[in-house]
């Protein structure tokens, strides 16, 4: 009885570990399986998984062999991650796949729908709605420069963060002209030299030059937002939150307790 409940043990154990391993894997350059949105939904995922899992190799075991079914138990759960990217890469349905892999199917969905609240909410915090056209720009340059440090090249150039900035700092010029109440022809020339402004939509607004300055704003800060999702795909969750120089001036000194 003991020996049972210890290859039972350790077979759970086997394959929860294993479900973490894959999930893990399944999460990489994606997101945090364990950040605040996805956490219950990541651990409801592993358990499930495990325990589904160690069930069916006791069974298997209990026909065939006890230390296969311990085996059995730490290598299952690879195979229903590698049965969902497999069925996923050919666009293969099998119903009798779907109707044992629903409640995986299920979960995973609303892990990654999680896990994408969890990145936008944290490239949010890093964005201040507050900040002025040239305190954006400037917040953009410092982001892209910490995160061109900690990205390899390959990183670099898949998420294209050189190409962001650009389209970042073409718009805000626009809008910085606007906003210093440039001439409409100044403009008109101003949109006209960058492929990242050269866009009908803008040209719609021209006779709104303050609208035309507030859709150019909101366009950058969406173009920033996705080049802080490249640090959080990458790993990079440390990224400090930048505060512009003259809200640190603003601030003052830190006055030590007497």
């Amino acid at each position: 009885m003991d020996d049972l409940a210890v290859r039972i043990g350790l077979t759970v154990v086997l394959a929860v570990i294993s479900a973490t391993a894959f999930l893990l894997l399944r999460c990489q350059g994606k997101g945090r399986p364990f950040g605040p949105e996805g956490r219950w939904l990541a651990v409801s995922i592993i358990l499930l998984t495990g325990l589904v899992s160690a069930g069916v190799a006791l069974l298997f075991g209990a026909m065939l062999n006890d230390n296969l079914a311990t085996l059995l138990g730490a290598v299952a759960p690879s195979g229903l991650w590698l049965s969902q990217v497999r069925a996923h890469e050919e666009g293969r349905r099998s119903l009798a796949k779907e109707a044992a892999t629903f409640w995986l199917v299920s979960l995973l969905a609303r892990l990654d729908q999680a896990m994408a609240e969890d990145q936008r909410a944290w490239c949010e915090r890093r964005v201040d709605d507050e900040w002025s056209v040239y305190e954006l720009s400037m917040a953009a340059n410092r982001y892209h420069e910490r995160i061109g440090e900690r990205l390899t090249p390959d990183e670099r150039r898949r998420e294209r963060i050189h190409a962001r900035l650009d389209a970042i700092d073409r718009k805000l010029d626009v809008a910085a002209l606007i906003e210093d109440g440039a001439p409409r022809s100044k403009v008109v020339t101003a949109l006209g030299g960058s492929r990242h402004t050269r866009l009908a939509r803008y040209d719609r607004y021209l006779n709104d030059l303050t609208r035309l300055r507030g859709i150019l704003r909101h366009d950058a800060e969406s173009e920033l937002l996705r080049l802080l999702s490249s640090a959080y795909r990458a790993g990079y969750r440390s990224l400090p939150l930048y505060t512009p120089p003259s809200r640190l001036a603003a601030a003052g000194p830190v006055r030590p307790h007497p």
